[in-house]
């Protein structure tokens, strides 16, 4: 029995109100006050479809000690339509985040909102043919769209990660199908930022509306499973009970239609679909057969059967963790500027060269992307970063330490400041000295936090983001920031 046997999701904290972009716009659109109900993620000025995928990979595999309880994960999908890099793997950047193990495999699966599902498809197909044992497959979504556009309203960022196997399947992968045409019902061009839609009816009648049916009718016919039988029907898509139409037209009860998260997330696209997946999971019953469809130049159609095992699978944040960690976003402007839609008067002191010198980034990869720092056999002092001596006075041992994984611990603020001097997209710039309780101290930025949140002794998480961006060559540097527990 091949399935999935984990799952992981992440929301970014930020729900920008619809409402807000309506007003802003409504000199100009006003007919974007029809659709200003309800709110969509919005994610941070350091946050992309990597830190995104990061994030929901790690919530997909908790883990104390990242190095040692991730050793058994032996390929990794990154599906996305917003990679940072055409070339450059990205998926290698999320294996370092989460620590994996160097000999796994990888690949990026983009291009098409059926990546996700792509990448879910040929991470299974890999585990039933034997290539792997334990592939995790991630997807993260940061999508664009031009100011006062019905897209800026509908989309959404957000991430989900699923981890397959054959050992404690909590969903058992009863078959596929997919169907590839090319049915164009918008398209982004190499180097634009943004989509070029086609028009709503033609997309609605000849797109959803015939090859969903037509591809959910075979993987009937390929499986034996029955229309009566689906417990979760999952369709993203962009008219409003559309999906319901199609699970009648399917013969699937409308009422076993998944909600599809518009009113609070919006549409992540490629990723969607997973995170779709994700809240089911979170709460099938025993037995519920979970039909997965995603439509884009074509169709993908997955279908789970929910075992025994979910029981015993220990509790993630997943999308509904993710849901209750909001904060109301009203600033407009602030949205613009963080996705980078209008250009701000940064100062001169954010003109400086931010040239990655990739010889240290690839020799210190393991500290700078995994947070590795070491921890000595000898008197078991912690540190980062990993030195050839040891920090601790009494010890100073030397070529003593073990690789030692700072990214899952909790730390704690010792001290911090809050500048307004140096550049920030969110200012103030917060940062400070954070310190661990077996040992390890390191500076580094405050993320996701408000003014006035700050202080000494507050409790931190380690989050993987965007350190900074070189303009210049379109590189981008990451590294771990905290945030407030």
């Amino acid at each position: 029995m091949i399935g999935i046997t984990a799952y992981g999701a992440y929301i970014p904290r930020r729900r920008l109100q619809r409402k807000a972009v309506a007003e802003a716009n409504k000199w100009f659109a006003p007919g974007l006050m029809g659709a200003a109900k309800g709110e969509r993620s919005m994610a941070n000025y350091d946050e992309d479809s990597v830190t995104l995928a990061v994030e929901a990979g790690r919530d997909c595999l908790p883990a104390t000690d990242a190095i040692k309880d991730r050793a058994f994960v032996d390929a990794i999908y990154f599906a996305s339509t917003t990679m940072p890099f055409s070339d450059r793997q990205n998926a290698g950047i999320v294996s370092a985040a989460l620590q994996l193990p160097q000999n796994i495999s990888s690949a990026d699966v983009s291009s098409s909102m059926r990546a996700g599902t792509s990448a879910l498809t040929m991470a299974l197909d890999a585990v039933g043919a034997g290539r792997t044992n334990a592939p995790l497959v991630v997807a993260g979504e940061k999508r664009k769209a031009r100011a006062a556009s019905p897209q800026e309203l509908a989309i959404g960022d957000a991430s989900a990660a699923l981890m397959l196997g054959k050992d404690k399947v909590i969903a058992k992968f009863i078959g596929s199908h997919s169907e590839t045409l090319d049915f164009v019902d918008h398209f982004r061009g190499e180097g634009d930022d943004f989509d070029y839609g086609w028009e709503e009816r033609w997309i609605r009648d000849e797109g959803y509306s015939k090859i969903v049916p037509a591809a959910v009718k075979a993987l009937f016919e390929k499986t034996g499973v029955k229309a009566a039988d689906i417990a979760h029907f999952i369709l993203p898509c962009p008219f409003a009970k559309l999906d319901q139409t199609i699970a009648k037209q399917c013969g699937i009860d409308p009422a076993r239609t998944r909600d599809n998260l518009a009113s609070n997330v919006g549409d992540s696209g490629s990723t969607h679909a997973l995170l779709m997946l994700v809240h089911a999971l979170e709460q099938a019953k025993i037995g519920d057969k979970i039909l997965v469809v995603q439509f884009g130049q074509g169709c993908d159609a997955l279908l789970f059967e929910v075992t025994p095992a979910i029981a015993d699978l220990p509790k993630r944040n997943g999308v509904t963790g993710s849901l209750a960690r909001r904060k109301e976003e009203t600033n407009y402007l602030k949205y613009l500027g963080f996705n980078g839609l209008i250009e701000l008067e940064k100062g001169m002191r954010a003109e400086v060269d931010k040239r990655t010198a990739l010889s240290v980034l690839y020799r210190k990869n393991d500290m700078l992307l995994g947070l590795t720092g070491g921890k000595c056999r000898v008197c078991g002092t912690a540190q980062f970063p990993k030195t050839r001596v040891c920090v601790s006075p009494n010890c100073k041992a030397i070529d003593s330490q073990d690789d030692y994984g700072f990214s899952e611990r909790q730390g704690e603020v010792l001290s911090w400041s809050a500048d307004f001097l140096t550049y920030s997209m969110d200012p103030p710039n917060h940062y400070g000295m954070i310190t661990f309780a077996e040992g390890g101290r390191f500076m580094t930025d405050i993320t996701d936090v408000e003014q006035g949140q700050v202080d000494s002794g507050t409790k931190v998480r380690m989050s993987f983001r965007i350190k900074d961006r070189d303009e210049k060559r379109g590189f981008v540097r990451y590294f771990w920031k905290a945030v407030p527990v």
